[in-house]
């Protein structure tokens, strides 16, 4: 036992050895700190981004409703709110209910579809045509 203390003593635990143990020792938790602080920083920033950008999504809302609220203010909304709600109609106007649309009607200005053929090309003469267009 005696010989394990001496040992010990003058060959593990000499000052030049402590100071060695407690250097890498400040050196390990000032890494971990930084390392810790970095992911914190990190943490808050991505966290700061996204409240950025909520809060930009909110103000647009917020302008959105406050221009709905105007819209509803005018005389042209209360105007249109009336005649589709109660049916109302301005002085001098009549109320005119049509039928649905008979076949004749539907079909009178109907386009006409075009259909275009197209030509299966080659590859050579895609690029031909791709090269010189006016040709």
């Amino acid at each position: 036992m005696r010989q394990l203390r001496y040992i010990l003593k003058h060959g593990f635990f000499t000052i030049e050895n402590v100071v060695l143990i407690i250097a890498i020792a400040l050196c390990l938790t000032w890494t971990y700190q930084s390392i810790q602080a970095m992911s914190r920083n990190w943490e808050l920033t991505e966290r700061l981004s996204a409240d950025k950008k909520s809060l930009e999504l909110l103000k647009i809302e917020v302008e959105t409703a406050e221009l709905e609220n105007e819209y509803y203010k005018t005389d042209e909304y209360k105007e249109l709110a009336a005649r589709r709600l109660a049916n109302k109609q301005l002085p001098g106007e009549h109320m005119v209910y049509l039928e649905p649309n008979s076949e004749t009607a539907k079909n009178k200005h109907q386009v006409a579809t075009i259909t275009k053929v197209e030509k299966n090309y080659s590859n050579f003469e895609k690029w031909m045509m791709f090269l010189f267009p006016n040709v």
